[in-house]
């Protein structure tokens, strides 16, 4: 009963997160990076956007919506940090954590990937260099680790990705990198570890390492931890972890250098499920898996697959029960998640920047923002009608963010709010 109830108290957090204009997670409250009615802006030009202001630090994670707050991880001067503005602008509160780690990657990365997650209470946030941690809205720090010092660094060939996964009483976090893989769970509360399973990472060169965030699923009326990486999925019980049911054979050539980058999105009873890459020919796929059942279900639970379609780094989006792919060079493809068909295929128009930020879908307009900065709006239902292109003068690699009818931009300088435009 005590799993069902916690499967119950999320489904209704979710609807009330939806409802209030919250977006307590970086795929927002159903985890579908999709947000259902509403009216968001359809074009505007930088010297028209609500307000702008300064960042400490370039960082790319990607800001947090709760109680009128907008909550986000920077750099500031030489420090992990967590800060927080109200939704006019103005800057409440900064609380440092420690000292940084530089990214390895210098253009796309930065010491703050992950994204903070909120239950509405406190803000949970992942730094690069291992600090973990939890701050209530005032910013005052709840409890901290150090995961570094605790279960050694995280060897990934380039920077850590994955996103902390706020679920039921606990924060679960997946490590899957070229040493000691696992998925863990904290108590939200205190900070004290709940458990902690081992997760195979092995393959081909790169593809033990994850940058996917686990998505919470339901598994018979208990909350379950869905992760997918190095090749395979697994899905965990949420109250101790053990391993309910695992599928793979998603990489049958044994294909090197296929890290798993966009973290899958759920559609009903199905998962989709991204896997190559989409800037190299040939190696983009996409699978639809049927959620549940126990141990090995890797061919009973595969209901389609794609060869010819797929993702890199930007994860799929879910709206009124549609699916958005937004390809590495700026396709755009529209699939039925039940049958895997396209519905329709469109593209922004080309240029040499590539897409690294996921798509947002809200009140019916797709948004895409380009690593060079311009962001795209773009009507999606029932087909596809660009309605704008809208350069913000700097590169944005983390995804848009819906705000009670105004849209949240993070650029490496600036965070930008964008109020609905007349129609």
């Amino acid at each position: 009963m005590v799993g069902a109830a916690l499967a119950v108290g999320w489904v209704v957090g979710t609807m009330a997160a939806a409802e209030s204009g919250d977006w307590p997670a970086w795929r927002g409250p159903s985890a579908q990076g999709g947000l259902s009615g509403g009216r968001f802006p359809e074009r505007w030009t930088l010297d028209s956007v609500a307000w702008k202001a300064a960042l400490p630090g370039k960082g790319t994670s990607t800001p947090i919506v709760t109680g009128g707050r907008i909550l986000l991880t920077s750099p500031s001067a030489g420090q992990d940090a967590v800060l927080a503005y109200d939704l006019q602008g103005r800057k409440l509160w900064e609380t440092a954590l420690g000292s940084l780690s530089d990214p390895r990657h210098r253009s796309l990365a930065s010491s703050c990937n992950a994204s903070p997650a909120t239950d509405g209470r406190a803000v949970y946030v992942l730094f690069r260099s291992g600090h973990f941690a939890a701050l209530d809205l005032e910013g005052r720090v709840l409890w901290k680790h150090d995961l570094t010092e605790r279960f050694g660094p995280e060897k990934l060939y380039w920077d850590s990705g994955a996103s902390p996964l706020v679920a039921g009483d606990s924060v679960v976090l997946a490590r899957l990198h070229d040493g000691e893989s696992w998925v863990a769970a904290f108590d939200r509360k205190t900070g004290d570890l709940r458990w902690k399973v081992a997760r195979r990472s092995t393959g081909p060169a790169e593809n033990n390492n994850g940058y996917t965030t686990p998505l919470l699923i339901d598994q018979g009326g208990r909350p379950a931890v869905l992760v997918w990486g190095a090749d395979h999925v697994t899905t965990h019980a949420l109250d101790d972890g053990h391993t309910l049911w695992t599928a793979e054979g998603f990489n049958p050539a044994g294909t090197a250098y296929w890290p798993a980058i966009a973290t899958p999105v759920r559609q009903g009873d199905l998962v989709l499920l991204p896997v190559g890459r989409d800037d190299r020919p040939g190696q983009a796929h996409l699978y639809g898996l049927r959620l549940g059942g126990s141990g090995d279900v890797s061919r009973s639970h595969r209901v389609w697959e794609r060869h010819d379609l797929g993702v890199f780094v930007a994860a799929p989006a879910v709206a009124d029960g549609r699916a958005y792919l937004l390809r590495h060079r700026g396709e755009v493809a529209c699939v039925d998640p039940a049958s895997g068909k396209t519905l329709w295929t469109a593209a922004f128009p080309k240029a040499s920047a590539p897409y690294y930020s996921s798509p947002l879908v809200a009140g019916g307009i797709l948004y895409a923002a380009r690593e060079d900065g311009v962001v795209f709006a773009a009507r999606v239902s029932p087909d596809f009608r660009l309605l704008s292109e809208n350069p913000m003068g700097e590169r944005i690699i983390a995804s848009p963010v819906p705000a009670d009818g105004r849209l949240i931009l993070r650029g490496d300088q600036h965070l930008f709010c964008v109020s609905a435009t007349p129609r």
